[in-house]
């Protein structure tokens, strides 16, 4: 695909920095750069006639007054071999926010336009250069949270799950050549093609799709992380279990209960599982007005939760306020955290146990930081249990790719019941078909321009 006009964006993050990247691509990238560039050692030199993968060092200036911008360094980058497999130069400059915004100012007006957001890697996938999965994944290395999730995310990157996806459509699609052609023609001996080997390649198919669905559970919680609220009546540690987790005070820690008096949020990587983890106010009958709106939305926090961490104080034993905010967490995933083991405890552990139905109890002492290895090993166990390591395959981690794959599964399974029920090969070609346009949608090889343009708009700018 070929693209007639040049965009031009900052690709760097606002603020101030050592470097910021003014990035320029298209036909015109490099005669649009060359006249507001001036190299420092050869003055006259022109960009258009310089080595693709070149580095040069000068000034941008401002052609109708000569005046200095900033001190640069230009890449020049030639088609096909580039990102977006177009001419791409890339300015950079001193990353303040004057400079940047200044050179892609002169930038835009020697003729370049505004890059809409992702638009580089739109163009990237529009040009054949990444499926759609890939482009997807390179906003998952951006705001991976965990070394782990940055690990799925590359895998994706460099075509781990599209490589899995067209593995599986080759396969669908000489099953479908065979069946086509044992309609067309029914008197010729297919070689290699029997109703049998069909049904054998057709489980092979969907085990395979079966395996990457099973990925989908971890892959997900990777990459979004877990929705975690600490929960507990009033100064029972949860904001003391949270700076233990976080092994550092974010939360303010007192002996006067109802100091926390909203939800505190922090992202923490606990072996490779992004929890966002929220300290909520004490749950009790609240008189102060603002105490009151805190409890509230510890509340609306609870409900919302994937995994709660309910809070007991081991010293004090169970008590009323308790057992109202175990009933709250009743329906959810819980991990009760028995809190100050390093007090006398007033607490029987399997007494406790059997009146929760639960063996998730751990103890620990949050200001001493006993028992947080074990809490962590025990959320851990408890997201993953049953589920694959992180690095034994790829993952499926975006619900978009699991639709797909789910409503792929769906039309293999009726083409199955349709051998089962030895139907006229038409009607084994109909769903085969379906099943090959779901998984096209992962790659990007039958998905509508609507969807493209949804996943694009996502991206950052510049990028």
């Amino acid at each position: 695909m070929y693209f007639k006009d040049t965009i031009a964006a900052i690709s760097t993050a606002v603020g101030e920095g050592g470097i910021g990247i003014v990035r320029v691509s298209g036909a015109e990238a490099i005669s649009i750069v060359d006249q507001i560039f001036k190299a420092y050692a050869k003055p006259k030199q022109n960009l258009k006639e310089v080595a693709a993968y070149t580095a040069h060092y000068g000034h941008i200036i401002e052609p109708e007054i000569e005046q200095v911008v900033d001190e640069v360094i230009c890449l020049v980058m030639k088609a096909p071999k580039t990102y977006t497999q177009e001419d791409i130069v890339e300015i950079h400059c001193h990353g303040g926010s004057v400079p940047l915004r200044k050179i892609l100012s002169l930038v835009l007006d020697m003729g370049a336009r505004l890059a809409e957001p992702g638009e580089f890697s739109k163009r990237a996938f529009l040009n054949g250069r990444i499926d759609l999965s890939q482009a997807e994944a390179i906003m998952d290395v951006i705001t991976s949270k965990t070394e782990a999730g940055l690990q799925v995310a590359m895998d994706q990157l460099e075509g781990g799950l599209s490589k899995q996806i067209e593995d599986i459509r080759s396969k669908l699609l000489t099953l479908l050549a065979n069946l086509e052609a044992s309609i067309d023609f029914p008197e010729d001996e297919i070689e290699g093609f029997s109703f049998a080997e069909v049904e054998e390649r057709l489980s092979e198919v969907l085990e395979s799709v079966e395996d990457l669905l099973a990925t989908s559970k971890k892959g997900r919680i990777i990459k979004e992380g877990i929705q975690t609220a600490i929960v507990g009546r009033p100064n029972v540690g949860k904001s003391s279990l949270l700076n233990a987790l976080l092994r550092e005070n974010r939360a303010i820690v007192t002996e006067i209960p109802g100091t926390t008096r909203d939800v505190i949020e922090e992202v923490i990587n606990i072996q490779g599982i992004p929890l966002k983890i929220m300290d909520t106010a004490g749950i009790r009958e609240a008189e102060d007005e603002v105490e009151k709106i805190g409890v509230a939305r510890s509340q609306k926090f609870l409900q919302k939760a994937d995994l709660v961490l309910l809070v007991l104080d081991a010293n004090l034993g169970v008590t009323e306020e308790d057992r109202e905010v175990m009933d709250l967490a009743a329906d959810k995933d819980t991990i009760v955290v028995l809190n100050k083991i390093d007090l006398e405890s007033n607490l029987d552990v399997e007494t406790l146990k059997k009146e929760l139905a639960t063996e998730r109890v751990i103890e620990v002492s949050a200001t001493e930081e006993i028992g947080i290895n074990d809490l962590e090993e025990l959320i851990s166990e408890l997201v993953f249990a049953g589920q694959v390591e992180a690095n034994d395959q790829t993952l499926v981690t975006s619900l978009r790719h699991q639709e797909a794959l789910e409503a792929a599964y769906e039309y293999l399974l009726t083409v199955q019941e349709t051998l089962a029920q030895d139907l006229p090969a038409d009607f084994l070609t109909i769903d085969l078909k379906a099943a090959l346009e779901e998984l096209g949608k992962i790659t990007g090889d039958t998905v509508g321009e609507d969807i493209i343009d949804q996943i694009f708009a996502d991206f950052c700018l510049g990028k």
